[in-house]
């Protein structure tokens, strides 16, 4: 039997990549993970009870679109957190943001653009989920760099005029993961007026949005209110897997126009599978509590200390403005992994494993990507070992 041709080019995910890797080998010392971007802080205390409260939901099929009590949860922490008054019809909840990033280029991208094949751009590297909703579609997915020389941020508007008049959807993600740089609020308007130029969408992946080092990340639905941007232009996703610790949750929402939110609720109707009742009822009381995004913030915080102390007077050190990685440079991501698992035991991710070849280059090639998720103790050992043999 055939298999679809779209995909056949696309690698092994990321850490099936990783255990090929490393899993032959035996580690150096006690095991530490610093792969996976999992938050190992505190879930918020109230979670379990609210569970228990609500367990008869499971009995019951969840509305589609989120409970009112969740829509307006999340609507008015929009607002305070944005400025930004979004009425319950631009927003629908979502089983995890990785279905909205996928699903909403399905629901809103056309399959043509002017006659010839759509293009999607995303930052190379990326998030994975964005290459497959380009495929997925039809669409030519294009890798634009996103490294030192562009403040680790994707330049869109170098792009050539032709390539930008195909473009249906570009993404974008602040604080950047891996490299934890944070869009201005010139660079989202830039990117706005640029959508506006060439007849495109914007889809920003904020998940990382509550956790930076000296200032909150604006919001791209706070520069589309103040610049006067068209709201059908606009995508935006957030999780509770980050803010709140609870990547097993599978909580977010998306936010974009009415009539965006209606094709995506009705793609979502025919295929997609919404949040169970009772996890809907903990996710309406996280986005209500700023107490523990609060607490984990600050955790976050301590841990980029640390990290700005293990590897002072280091001048390949950056500490990133905002999430939860360190973007290191070293010469070959892979080689580096693969020593630092065999003489310490510390386990991080190459950067090319979240990057694409163009051109001959994969600009993750000379990075390892390593995760501040763990208790802090554990965080500094691990760095420790981390700078010794890498950097020592």
């Amino acid at each position: 039997m055939a298999f679809p041709e779209r995909f056949s080019n696309l690698p092994d995910y990321a850490f099936p990549r990783l255990r090929k890797l490393l899993d032959a080998h035996a580690p150096g010392g006690e095991p530490i993970a610093m792969t996976i971007g999992e938050p190992k802080h505190p879930m918020p205390a109230f979670v379990g009870s609210i569970l228990t409260e609500n367990l008869a939901g499971f009995g019951a099929y969840p509305p589609n679109d989120g409970t009112p009590g969740l829509l307006s949860a999340i609507s008015a922490w929009i607002l305070r957190r944005y400025g930004v008054a979004l009425p319950e019809d631009r927003i629908m909840a979502l089983n995890g943001t990785r279905e909205g990033l996928f699903n909403a280029a399905l629901a809103l991208a056309p399959e043509v653009k002017s006659g010839k094949r759509p293009v999607v751009l995303m930052p190379n590297p990326f998030y994975q989920v964005y290459a497959v909703a380009a495929l997925a579609l039809g669409a030519e997915p294009v890798y634009v760099p996103a490294g030192a020389a562009t403040g680790f941020l994707p330049d869109y508007a170098a792009l050539p005029p032709d390539v930008l008049d195909r473009v249906v959807v570009a993404y974008i993600c602040s604080p950047a993961n891996p490299q934890g740089a944070v869009a201005p609020r010139d660079y989202l308007a830039d990117l706005l007026a640029l959508a506006e130029k060439h007849d495109f969408r914007v889809f920003a992946d904020e998940c990382y949005s509550e956790i930076w080092r000296d200032a909150p990340p604006p919001g791209l639905l706070e520069v589309a209110q103040a610049t006067g941007a068209d709201s059908g232009r606009v995508a935006v996703f957030h999780s509770l897997s980050k803010r709140s610790n609870l990547p097993g949750l599978r909580s977010g929402f998306v936010a974009a126009g009415t009539e965006e939110i209606r094709r995506i609720r009705q793609l979502r109707a025919f295929a997609g599978a919404p949040l169970p009742l009772p996890l809907q009822h903990v996710a309406e009381a996280c986005w209500r509590d700023e107490g523990h995004v609060a607490a984990s913030l600050a955790l976050y915080q301590s841990k980029y200390r640390m990290a700005a102390q293990v590897f002072a007077g280091h001048q390949h050190f950056r500490l990133p403005e905002g999430g939860m990685f360190l973007w290191l440079p070293v010469r070959d991501g892979e080689e580096a992994a693969l020593r630092l698992w065999r003489e310490t035991g510390v386990r991080v991710l190459p950067g090319a494993y979240l990057s694409r070849d163009v051109a001959g280059d994969n600009p993750g090639k000379g990075y390892i990507r390593v995760a501040l998720v763990a208790p802090e103790e554990e965080t500094q050992r691990g760095l420790i070992r981390l700078r010794d043999c890498l950097y020592g």
